[in-house]
């Protein structure tokens, strides 16, 4: 859905109203901080399938999947299908409303014969009425409803990107969770062999009780990991399924979670990105309708005109021939005492309008706090990342000699141990810093409102 780009009126014009209009609170205003990021134009649009930029066939797919079919993203579309009913019978209250009519009278009349004689007259008639709106009452109400029909389309924007997001973090997981299960099996693998050396050592009494139970009890903590990660992963597949639309299933999977890609992120991003977000433009539209409201309040206060008309067709037994009767007239109404029932609503009608304004500008400070804390996400969960990398590296390389120098006598068994265990936790933390570090990348898309596009990032300075 196209839109226009954001007016942030939080001073809209208001109809000519005897006294002061109060306007909305000067604290609402929204100014992006001045140091935030490279402001450019943002003339192309928003690149829509942004979850393709992770490399992943199976990952395009279940996103897919989820838009298509996803429970919320309909529950959504049906609001919209509500407020376009809404803002179709605000607009019918400014057309002439014509209605049709076919009364039937049955009669009797006494001659100066004394004779009585029935007769039977048919009236069928057409009748129009139309407010003429002088003040702009419903006009008013008019722009309100379209305003909120913008709103909730971009509410359903919002679940859509939200549904989006969900599935490709909860993919992301799932590949974690994976590697995690690898990592576990790897592990376990090893701990056999390692039970297996210390029971044979054991039993030809070349070391002591000691470490065979010690080989015993690391071999059943790593075997907990196993299950426990085979849990994990069908409940995170579970939860995609329904994400999907489906029953309990099986995921698809792709390629692993070291060959997901990272898309190429600028230096710096524009503040007009921003624009782009459905939530800010769903808290502007918001507002515009509360303001709208509250000048279609404010213009109940004041008189209103209608006209009225009838034609109706006179068919009867007595008359030769039929008749046409015209009818045509106009009434004013106009407040005079109502116990201050409409300044109350005027008054609550300001209250909303203030209401959306703060909560405009909430929606846009949050926006720019969740694209700074996607950066940082990014950035700092690469960094850990390639720390963890590096700890893994070194972590393999001390098990290997820790091994070797327990194989041949140098050194005791919880040498070997202590290595085992920095491994498995550092190949685990990397794992998970991985899987963080590309879930920062969905968040930034999200937090962009689907991402950027390629004359976006060209147009930056590195």
């Amino acid at each position: 859905m196209k839109r226009p780009a954001l007016l942030i009126p939080l001073l809209l014009a208001g109809c000519a109203l005897p006294g002061p209009r109060r306007p909305a609170p000067e604290s609402a205003a929204v100014v992006p901080p001045p140091a935030w990021r490279n402001a450019l134009p943002t003339g192309g649009p928003v690149q829509a399938a942004w979850w393709q930029a992770f490399g992943d066939p199976a990952l395009t797919a279940l996103v897919e999947r989820a838009l298509a079919n996803n429970l919320d993203i309909q529950t959504a579309a049906a609001r919209v299908e509500e407020a376009r009913a809404a803002e179709a019978l605000s607009r019918a209250q400014l057309l002439p409303q014509v209605g049709g009519t076919v009364p039937e009278t049955q009669g009797q009349s006494i001659s100066a014969l004394g004779t009585t004689a029935r007769s039977a007259a048919v009236q069928p008639g057409v009748t129009l009425s139309y407010d003429l709106d002088l003040f702009g009452r419903l006009r008013q109400a008019t722009r309100a409803a379209r305003a909120q029909l913008l709103a909730t389309e971009a509410a359903a924007d919002t679940v859509r990107l939200a549904v989006a997001a969900t599935a490709a973090q909860s993919y992301i997981t799932l590949r974690a969770l994976d590697h995690r299960l690898a990592i576990a099996r790897d592990t376990l693998a090893s701990r056999a062999d390692a039970l297996r050396i210390a029971r044979r050592r054991f039993e030809t009494g070349y070391t002591s009780r000691l470490e065979y139970r010690q080989a015993q009890a690391e071999y059943a903590a790593t075997a907990q990991l196993v299950p426990a990660a085979e849990l994990a992963i069908t409940r995170a597949e579970n939860a995609l399924a329904l994400l999907t639309g489906d029953t309990p299933r099986a995921i698809d999977r792709g390629v692993t979670l070291e060959r997901l890609a990272t898309p190429p992120i600028p230096d710096g991003l524009p503040a007009d990105l921003l624009r782009r977000r459905p939530d800010l433009f769903q808290a502007e539209q918001t507002l515009v309708a509360a303001d709208r409201s509250l000048d279609s309040q404010r213009a109940a206060m004041l008189p209103n005109l209608s006209l009225t008309g009838a034609a109706n067709l006179v068919l009867s037994t007595a008359l030769a021939q039929p008749e046409v009767v015209f009818s045509l007239g106009a009434s004013i109404l106009g407040p005079i005492f109502d116990g201050g029932r409409l300044r109350a609503q005027e008054r609550g009608a300001t209250a909303r309008r203030d209401q959306a304004a703060f909560a405009y500008r909430r929606t846009a400070l949050t926006a720019f706090r969740e694209v700074e804390d996607a950066l940082a996400g990014v950035r700092r969960t690469g960094e850990q990342a390639q720390s963890l990398a590096e700890q893994a590296t070194a972590s393999r390389g001390a098990l290997q000699n820790a091994t070797n120098r327990y194989r041949a006598g140098y050194s005791s068994y919880i040498e070997q141990l202590d290595a085992q265990r920095t491994l498995l936790n550092a190949e685990l933390s990397l794992a998970q810093a991985r899987a963080d570090r590309l879930n920062s990348y969905v968040a930034l898309y999200q937090a962009l409102g689907g991402g950027w596009s390629r004359s976006d990032v060209a147009a930056v300075t590195r």
